[in-house]
């Protein structure tokens, strides 16, 4: 589920600037990076709910 503290981190590495948000890889080792393991457990289990909320921005 997409919770409002996933939301918010990944709004944070967005942010950031650290990584395309399209390359997960790179999104979990920057959210690993900031400490933010709901992210990196969310994409790894929710790949397609990640994918819907970055290209469309509804979850």
């Amino acid at each position: 589920m997409l919770t409002e503290k996933i939301k918010d981190q990944i709004f944070a590495v967005r942010d950031s600037g650290a990584t395309n948000m399209c390359d997960t890889a790179a999104v979990q080792r920057a959210a690993f990076e900031k400490d933010f393991y709901e992210l990196v457990l969310f994409i790894e289990e929710n790949r397609e709910s990640y994918w819907d909320f970055i290209l469309t921005g509804k979850e």
